[in-house]
């Protein structure tokens, strides 16, 4: 598995944003995304009676929104163990099976590193 630290500073970025997200908005998870370009959109879990998302799933969603065509990387800082399939098929429609997927615990932590496909 890939260590926290053998992570490129743009892949730190978006634990870091995602972290942030997490702390800030008081939700089970937090995440972020980055686009072909280098944006990078960050979101929480999204819980309400009529939706319900995951941090990912509404960071994808956003990037979208926003026009993104495809993904370059995904971040989800989460105390789950892995990336839900949920999760990992919402990256893989935007960024294809080969986005690489980091799951960090609420420390920050690299927990692992997997890819969407």
């Amino acid at each position: 598995m890939t260590q926290s630290s053998d992570l490129g500073p743009e892949d730190r970025k978006i634990i870091t944003l995602a972290r942030s997200a997490r702390a800030r908005n008081g939700v089970p998870e937090g995440a972020a995304v980055r686009d072909g370009t280098g944006r990078t959109y960050v979101a929480g879990t999204v819980a309400l009676d009529s939706l319900k998302l995951s941090a990912l799933q509404t960071a994808v969603a956003m990037a979208v929104a926003s026009g993104a065509t495809t993904l370059e990387a995904a971040a989800v800082v989460s105390d789950a163990e892995a990336a839900s399939d949920e999760d990992r098929a919402a990256v893989r429609d935007l960024g294809g099976a080969g986005t690489p997927v980091l799951l960090a615990g609420p420390d920050g932590e690299l927990k692992a590193a997997v890819t969407a496909g």
